[in-house]
């Protein structure tokens, strides 16, 4: 478990963009501020990226395993809420689950 609390988070300022396959919160239009907006259509990142996101495990709402067989996926934002900090969380019309920006793009 320790070793869990001192593993930083992917998309956290000292961590290499290219070193952990992430990217920043905030993406484009900064923290707080909807990166997608309800209705607008995401798709769901790849496998890999999701275990990624899985075992760093340091969110507000983590990912559950059965979220994985969502990867690559289409759907349209159901709702979008903000966490201290700029977290972005998503609900997808049609997929379970909460949905961190990281793991969403512009399909």
């Amino acid at each position: 478990m320790l070793q869990r609390l001192l593993r930083p988070r992917a998309n956290w300022p000292d961590t290499d963009f290219l070193e952990s396959g992430c990217c920043v919160l905030g993406k484009t239009k900064g923290l707080n501020v909807a990166e997608f907006e309800v209705g607008a259509e995401v798709r769901v990142a790849d496998r890999d990226f999701l275990e990624q996101v899985l075992e760093a495990g340091q969110y507000h709402n983590e990912l559950e395993p059965e979220q994985l067989a969502f990867a690559g996926a289409v759907a349209r934002v159901k709702s979008v809420e903000f966490f201290h900090g700029g977290d972005e969380i998503y609900t997808l019309e049609g997929i379970p689950g909460v949905w961190h920006e990281e793991c969403l793009t512009a399909a």
